[in-house]
């Protein structure tokens, strides 16, 4: 007498990156007759590329369309049950279900599962002070925040905008607005912008936005933001005031764990989940999470962080999908890599800063030069800086920082590889690169800085 093989049920958290991949994986690797796969996403899309809102918003990328990797229909036609709208409101562990509610009508039930994975990925950090939640204040970190802010740029008047925090969004969103038609205002409490750099390179950074004709106001603390008729009005330091008829909130992202933390599951220092290699939540066999809301081990340091990039989500979807289906796959961690731009002006960083060594303990030499994306002679040869540390005696790679022209941000990739491989200075100086005039200088920008912080390590012996 044969058995009837009983159907499991897959309940994913979010709907873009992590959890769809996930959801997509898993369903490659089981039919519907053996996994059902229920997703939730409170949002009105799935699987799209959050990194290129601030293109969208500047009229780079004509159609937010263009940004869908994946429709719901298509997800549907898969066979994943995908709810849209519908946001999940509370994790029971024990009796293994979710409530979830319909963000229209509010009606909400319970949903059961024998395998859970939480994508729920991170927020925009609100500065906690008066006029915050005003009507012009926006946070930029799904397609849905995207529209709020163009439906706003369309319908306001004034061309004042103020973008509070210099970071990725910060500062893309800054030329985005710039591309926009509007005069620039970047409010930074840091020192320069781009805080994944060392200042020496965020200077780079603030030249090239000055020279867009960005206003860039660092070393300066927003208290309060200031409104006339429910919307904001001006944007408040310590000690001025900026007039502003539109706020993008730049300051950054938080891992949006609230559910994971009403239902206690494992947090790490930065407030994301914690999971094992397979990603799944440690302690809890049936749990597994990915993306922005969670914490990745840093291969460099060997300390959890938290680095919320669509590269890493998507990889851990992959992973997740590939255990839930019945293979095996792990996610080792990280070396954080970044690239942006400003204009022309390309930049790139992988591995730790020198704040980042210091908190791990480490001692290290730091070196930078000047070099330039092709042979010099070529035409069009633009400027590059190359900063570079290595740990002190060992000279084992700890991180690279290129700000440049054309040509500076994906030579950061042979630098991430250099990582991920425990290579030292001295041993990337033998790397066989490609070289011919019109890419290179006969050696290449990266090299020259592997080269300069072998004979600092060599004279640090």
């Amino acid at each position: 007498m044969s058995m009837s093989r009983v159907r499991e049920r897959l309940v994913v958290i979010g709907g873009d990156a992590a959890g769809m991949s996930a959801a997509s994986q898993a369903r490659r690797l089981k039919g519907p007759d053996e996994l059902e796969i229920v997703a939730f996403e409170r949002g009105h899309f799935t699987s799209y590329s959050a990194c290129g809102i601030p293109y969208w918003v500047g009229g780079d990328v004509t159609d937010r369309d263009q940004l869908i990797a994946r429709t719901p229909e298509e997800h549907r036609a898969r066979g994943i049950d995908l709810r849209l709208r519908t946001e999940v409101t509370e994790l029971d562990l024990d009796g293994q279900r979710v409530r979830a509610r319909d963000v229209d009508s509010g009606e909400e039930s319970w949903t059961s599962y024998d395998k859970l994975v939480i994508a729920t990925g991170a927020r925009p950090v609100r500065p906690d002070m008066p006029g915050a939640d005003a009507a012009g204040v926006h946070g930029v970190q799904t397609l849905d925040d995207g529209q709020a802010l163009l439906d706003t740029l369309e319908h306001t008047r004034g061309r004042r905008a103020v973008v509070v925090g210099a970071g990725y969004i910060g500062v893309e969103m800054a030329e985005a607005l710039i591309n926009r038609g509007y005069e620039v205002t970047v409010v930074n409490s840091g020192s320069e912008p781009m805080a994944t750099l060392d200042p020496d390179m965020g200077r780079l950074v603030r030249k090239a936005m000055e020279g867009l004709g960005i206003t860039m106001v660092n070393d300066a603390e927003v208290t309060k933001i200031l409104t006339g008729d429910g919307r904001v009005r001006a944007v408040v330091t310590q000690d001025r005031e900026f007039p502003a008829d539109v706020v993008v909130l730049g300051i950054g992202v938080r891992p949006e764990t609230t559910l994971a933390q009403a239902a206690g599951l494992p947090l790490g220092p930065h407030g994301g989940l914690l999971t094992d290699r397979s990603m799944r939540v440690r302690g809890h066999e049936n749990i597994w999470a990915g993306g922005d809301c969670v914490e990745v081990l840093d291969l460099v340091s060997g300390q959890d962080r938290h680095i919320p990039l669509g590269t890493h989500a998507n990889k851990h979807g992959q992973v997740i999908g590939t255990n839930i289906g019945g293979g095996y796959a792990t996610f080792p961690g990280v070396v954080g890599t970044a690239v942006s731009k400003v204009c022309d002006l390309e930049i790139a960083r992988t591995g730790l800063r020198e704040k980042d060594a210091h908190r791990a303990g480490l001692r290290f030499e730091a070196v930078t030069i000047e070099s330039t994306s092709r042979a010099g002679y070529y035409p069009n040869a633009s400027p590059m800086t190359v900063k570079m540390l290595a740990e002190h005696r060992t000279g084992r790679l700890l991180g690279v920082q290129i700000v440049g022209r054309e040509g500076a941000g994906k030579r950061v990739d042979i630098a991430a590889v250099a990582l991920t491989a425990g290579m030292t200075a001295e041993q990337m100086t033998a790397l066989d690169l490609g070289y011919a005039p019109p890419f290179s200088p006969v050696w290449d920008p990266v090299l020259v800085a592997a080269r300069k912080a072998a004979a600092k390590v060599r004279g640090s012996l």
